[in-house]
């Protein structure tokens, strides 16, 4: 397989909307005390690993989040991690949103919705993968293909993220799961993403680390493939 860089998505800390059960959206919600410790803890999994990059949402609990993990960085703000534009669907409890026409098309139809007064579902997917594509781009070309880079955004920025590297339709991403403060790896290459980790709250990540490369025989490189059978995203490495 060909070397490329390694994408971690970070999930922001549990917020203060988190806890009471309501849809949170754009609005300025802060982490609350257990999303702080969740910022902590997983800022303890991250810092053995040499970040080439760390890009994050706008929003002050993904600002607040890497605050806390990693402080001393200064992350990068990317736009296109912003949640998507729920629009006057921010701020409802999810018990009333519930109860809405819209919220089983949002659940098994989310390609269709385009939530009243804000974003559809699938122009976040477009501008999120497309961000995050375009990074991993850059940062494999300037940092090298042993490089490890982090986005920090939200649920379902993450899920549709996600959905795009498994190839699977948007209208499935809510089978995907992305908890607060959990990391998702993700791995680009020419032919295909391979998902390493998924919804991670807890496993080492210094084995993401990508070896350095070393100096093959031609007759070995023959033997490299990507292949569906025996083909994984530690092949060639």
């Amino acid at each position: 397989m060909v070397s490329v860089a390694t994408l971690l998505l970070l999930r922001h800390g549990r917020t203060t909307a988190n806890a009471d059960g309501g849809l949170a959206g754009r609005q300025p919600v802060e982490l609350d005390e257990t999303g702080r410790h969740q910022a902590r803890a997983v800022g303890e999994r991250l810092r053995v690993l040499p970040l080439a990059a760390v890009v994050t949402s706008p929003l002050i609990r993904c600002r607040q989040t890497l605050e806390l993990a990693l402080p001393g960085t200064a992350p990068t703000v990317e736009d296109g991690l912003i949640e998507c534009g729920y629009g006057e669907w921010e701020g409802q409890p999810l018990k009333k949103l519930a109860k809405d026409p819209l919220w089983p098309v949002v659940q098994q139809h989310p390609s269709a919705v385009v939530f009243p007064g804000g974003e559809a579902m699938a122009a976040m997917a477009a501008r999120a993968v497309a961000a995050v594509r375009s990074w991993d781009a850059r940062i494999t070309a300037e940092h090298g293909p042993e490089a490890v880079w982090l986005a920090c955004s939200h649920g379902d920025v993450i899920k549709a993220i996600v959905a795009d590297a498994l190839g699977v339709h948007l209208d499935l991403f809510q089978r995907i799961v992305a908890d607060p403060a959990s990391v998702t790896a993700i791995r680009y290459t020419p032919t295909r993403p391979f998902l390493l980790r998924l919804n991670d709250t807890g496993g080492d990540l210094a084995g993401l680390v990508p070896p350095a490369r070393k100096r093959r025989r031609r007759a070995a490189r023959s033997t490299d493939s990507d292949a569906a059978v025996g083909g994984g995203a530690g092949a060639g490495r």
